[in-house]
């Protein structure tokens, strides 16, 4: 069983400034967490596939005040099946692929991509484009030594297009490079066997071989459909969606799938549940550490 090297919390800037994160990262050195995945593209960081310098000497400055281990979130809207925007995404994702190696961070998460229904057109070739451009990017990173997490999402709209976490498997497979991985984000993929009718636990077991990266929050599966909450809460209330919950507030059961699953080396287990759970957060960062702990003592009795 594959040791878990560490495990924490997203962070990111609120107003694309580098005050607000700093907030953030304060609260997290004071929480306790070992690593922190930055959510760069919520900063004025990269323009038009550039980095531009002033910025990220200040992000490097800021994160060396901090004992962290970094991993890095790229682009929310990225999705390479896009022939429209690809080639600037990509270009974005290399900016930030250098950015992560003068920062120390050597995960780099890339979202899954889709297609809306009215591009028929474009479907034949979407899996070919996404993963050519994974190849691309895996490429560039390689003598960074950064690694594409690629990460399951699932449906958001109507005749939407989009790869279950199975498929997202398989396109890490046959994409074939070292430099990429699979991301189990765990919730989305709950959601989304829920909604197409999959068995949740054995698209969990088709991603885990090539996962080295996985996104850890609590949902109860339900796909959000058409209802629209007044305030966030009550998505919260009625367990609608991706809710992004502490850890026990949805009815995942993360002691037995951890138990189960096994997954590549040197990979994080990273709990995206942000600054309105701050209260809850150090109660998640327990029982995530816990179950950490459990996958180390099997792991140690199965050697013995």
């Amino acid at each position: 069983m594959s040791k878990i090297i560490g495990t924490g919390f997203n962070a990111g800037s609120t107003n694309g400034e580098l005050e607000s994160l700093e907030q953030e990262l304060r609260v997290l050195a004071d929480i306790g967490v070992d690593t922190v995945e930055l959510g760069l593209t919520s900063l004025d960081l990269i323009a038009g596939g550039r980095i531009i310098p002033e910025r990220a000497d200040r992000l490097v400055a800021l994160t060396k005040q901090f004992d962290f281990r970094y991993t890095v979130h790229g682009l929310v809207s990225s999705n390479f099946m896009d022939p429209e925007t690809c080639r600037y995404q990509i270009d974005a994702a290399k900016a930030l692929a250098q950015v992560c190696d003068r920062i120390g961070a050597r995960i780099l998460v890339q979202h899954g991509g889709s297609l809306r229904a009215e591009q028929i057109f474009e479907r034949a070739d979407a899996d070919k484009r996404e993963r050519e451009a994974l190849l691309e990017l895996a490429e560039f990173c390689k003598p960074y030594g950064v690694r594409i997490a690629f990460e399951n999402i699932f449906t958001t709209e109507l005749g939407q297009y989009r790869q279950t976490p199975t498929q997202i498997a398989e396109t890490v497979k046959a994409v074939g490079h070292p430099n990429l991985v699979a991301l189990i984000d765990f919730s989305h993929a709950y959601i989304e066997s829920t909604y197409r009718g999959l068995n949740f636990r054995e698209e969990l077991r088709a991603m885990a071989p090539v996962a080295g990266h996985l996104h850890v929050h609590d949902s109860f599966g339900r796909p959000q459909a058409f209802y629209k909450a007044y305030h966030v809460q009550e998505n919260t209330a009625l367990g609608i969606g991706d809710l992004h919950m502490p850890l026990g507030w949805g009815d995942i059961d993360w002691e037995d799938i951890f138990s189960e699953l096994t997954f590549l080396p040197e990979t994080v287990l990273m709990m995206e549940i942000g600054r309105r759970y701050h209260a809850e957060q150090p109660e998640s960062l327990a029982r995530a550490r816990q179950i950490i702990a459990r996958r180390s003592e099997h792991a140690v009795i199965a050697a013995e």
